[in-house]
């Protein structure tokens, strides 16, 4: 074990996702030394259907990356609301929700634009992850593991920034068990990629099963394949994990015949190798940070797939992280504590709204599928589309993702009713 002290304005960053690269273009920015490490060994391929809001694009602007993000919306695009008979009627897809008009991408496009955008000299270690983490008030001492090389080292850092998703291992060392800060909301999410198209749908359109506790969603993008969605809700995400993707998926939409839609997408994902399934989970803490450590993106606040808010809350938040160290050089507990109090109410805010934006993805029982299908229905009825367009417009789920989030108006959410539904007759 080789243990190196030397550490002025040194940063770790654990994680080289979204949270973990945009972070550290910031604080390259604002005169620190990046250090990223990442416990894959190597980048990961693709990623699912992201939407990248106005919060996102905004932070991603002031990175100097937005340029180098590919948006794949697709401007023919149409989304159909399909039942297991195969009868399709107009739709609501993500990418046709009547907002300031979400980006339509995948997680892997924002994270090559990411990463052309860091410093050609920053260091980046693969197979890497902490093991230990002890801090004083000058800097922080942490144990590297190198899986590949079969190696430890202790290295000290100015800071170490948490940007290791859901299941941190930073959290975990400095915050505590995973068990005390991950909320679940007992559904499941599974995707994959979709090539060729579903057969009888168009190839820029998308289709909607929904049904009560479950759906299945496919998201079109221009020069790319389309990818695919399973939702439902379980009393045992654990036994769900331990069963694997393809028996769990199969098992929730069994019960009755699946149709011409539905059985192709569960014949096609059975057949993918690289799908991504889990339990659907938010981190919910008050304080971000502990010291000179704090965490960012999933690692602090997963908000779950159901918010479409991940990607652009982590881009906002690791930009305004690095604002806030640069104003505050010689005081790093100043500035993660001043951070942490422009985050939260925003992360907070959102926190108690994704059960809306869920109930768009999966209604939860035969209640909210009735109101899902009416809010449907009604934007695309010639009369009451225009007032239901803005009533959705006008909708906090929707309103608050597309702000500045660095403008003192965008940072405190103005106070609304969270009881008020995404649509009448949502009661969850």
């Amino acid at each position: 074990m080789t243990t190196t002290t030397d550490h002025e304005r040194r940063a770790l960053i654990v994680g080289l996702g979204i949270a973990g690269m945009a972070t550290a273009i910031r604080l390259r920015k604002a005169g620190w030394e990046p250090v990223i490490v990442e416990r894959a060994p190597e980048r990961r391929p693709g990623g699912h259907f992201i939407a990248l809001f106005g919060t996102g694009r905004i932070a991603a602007e002031r990175l100097g990356v937005l340029d180098l993000i590919h948006n794949r919306t697709n401007p023919d695009h149409h989304s159909w609301e399909v039942d297991r008979k195969g009868r399709m009627r107009p739709g609501l897809g993500f990418g046709t929700i009547p907002s300031a008009a979400p980006w339509i991408l995948l997680r892997g496009d924002v994270e090559n634009g990411l990463f052309q955008g860091l410093p050609q000299d920053a260091e980046i270690r693969y197979s890497t992850s902490p093991t230990d983490i002890r801090q004083d008030a000058d800097g922080v001492d942490v144990t590297l593991q190198d899986r590949a090389a079969g190696t430890e080292s202790t290295e000290r850092f100015g800071l170490v920034v948490g940007a290791d998703g859901m299941r941190s291992a930073v959290r975990r060392l400095t915050f505590g068990p995973d068990a005390n800060f991950l909320n679940p909301l007992d559904y499941m999410v599974a995707t994959a990629l979709l090539e060729p198209q579903l057969t009888g749908v168009p190839a820029n359109d998308s289709v909607v099963l929904a049904e009560p506790g479950r759906s299945f969603w496919t998201f079109s993008f221009v020069d790319h394949a389309p990818s695919m969605l399973f939702s439902y809700r379980t009393d045992d995400p654990a036994g769900e994990l331990e069963r694997g993707a393809v028996a769990s998926v199969e098992r929730a939409f069994a019960g009755k015949p699946t149709g011409p839609f539905l059985g192709e997408a569960l014949e096609r994902f059975a057949a993918t190798a690289h799908t991504v399934f889990d339990s659907a989970q938010q981190v919910r803490m008050r304080q971000f940070h502990n010291g000179r450590v704090v965490l960012v993106g999933d690692s602090a606040w997963c908000m779950t797939l159901y918010s479409g808010y991940g990607a652009s809350c982590a881009l906002a938040g690791g930009d305004l992280l690095g604002t806030f160290l640069e104003q505050r050089p010689d005081d790093v507990p100043g500035a993660l504590a001043a951070w942490n109090e422009r985050m939260y109410p925003h992360v907070s805010h959102q926190h108690k709204l994704v059960g809306r934006s869920r109930t768009l993805f999966t209604p939860h029982d035969r209640r909210e599928q009735v109101a899902r299908t009416a809010l449907v229905r009604a934007l695309n009825t010639r009369g009451v589309q225009s007032l239901a367009v803005k009533q959705m417009q006008r909708h906090p789920t929707l309103s608050i993702k597309d702000g500045d989030l660095a403008a003192a108006s965008a940072l405190t959410p103005t106070r609304v009713d969270l009881q008020e539904p995404l649509m009448a007759g949502s009661v969850r």
